[in-house]
């Protein structure tokens, strides 16, 4: 089995995978603060959850956009599951391109995505995710990874419009049934949720109209892309697991070793 460990801003998301399927998933709030015992604690319980024993992993790996909690949980990984994580870079085999100025700046969620669009889809693509920030990734049909929109994401989003004013109050995020808001509340989720719906659309309209690719996939994935991607003809479908099919093919291309 392997286990794919997805560390972000906001969550760390754990899958456990046997083969191409994901038989169980985990996720905890990111604290950078957490020792490597308390990481322990979180991988055995995840793996006891699903009847699993450490010995039954084969392998771990890590895709991070988190320097400052990579010790602590590379250490938890190594006394807990006793096995030394493969981390996702851009040094490592993925089968796409990176065309950057500075390719070792690339998110490695980034590389997992495109990583997982080009070898899943054969065709040229745009990710869309929607996580602290949202990003929207464009991969070619050649595999090249060379274009990106970074937005703030819809969280971050409301939490400005309640932290930075002196009255509105914090919300829920979901779409009210119309965008004339009755109430503040309302009002507030219409700003934010059919504002952010119009953004997104906007932006992946102007790549594929700048890339001159219409024809392009447009794949949604992270937590809040569910809210936004049912709304929105301009995204084709939504996938949550992106992130932990991305590691599996990562992981089988770099078995015997990295470039």
């Amino acid at each position: 089995m392997l286990l794919t460990v997805d560390a972000g801003n906001t969550n760390i998301a754990l899958g456990l995978m046997d083969g191409d399927e994901i038989i169980g998933r985990y996720r905890l709030i990111t604290k950078t603060t957490r020792t490597s015992d308390e990481f322990g604690f979180f991988l055995t319980h995840f793996l006891q959850t699903y009847h699993v024993s450490p010995d039954e992993i084969e392998d771990v790996i890590i895709s991070s956009v988190v320097p400052k909690l990579m010790y602590a949980l590379t250490s938890a990984i190594i006394k807990y599951i006793h096995r030394t994580p493969i981390i996702i870079s851009p040094q490592l085999k993925t089968g796409i391109t990176v065309v950057s100025e500075n390719r070792n700046s690339v998110g490695a969620d980034r590389i997992v995505n495109t990583a997982w669009a080009h070898h899943t889809l054969h065709r040229s693509a745009i990710i869309v995710d929607f996580g602290t920030a949202t990003t929207f990734d464009y991969v070619s049909k050649e595999g090249e990874f060379k274009y990106v929109v970074i937005a703030p994401g819809l969280g971050i989003s409301a939490e400005a419009l309640a932290s930075l004013t002196a009255k509105l109050p914090e919300i829920e995020i979901r779409k009210p049934a119309s965008v004339l808001g009755t109430n503040t509340v309302e009002g507030m989720q219409a700003g934010v949720v059919y504002g952010y719906i119009g953004a997104v659309e906007y932006i992946i309209r102007q790549m594929k109209k700048e890339l001159n690719d219409p024809e392009c996939v447009v794949i949604a994935t992270g937590g809040l892309g569910k809210v936004v991607s049912r709304e929105t003809d301009e995204i084709d479908a939504y996938d949550p697991d992106i992130a932990y099919k991305g590691m599996k093919i990562i992981y089988e291309m770099n078995k015997g070793g990295a470039e």
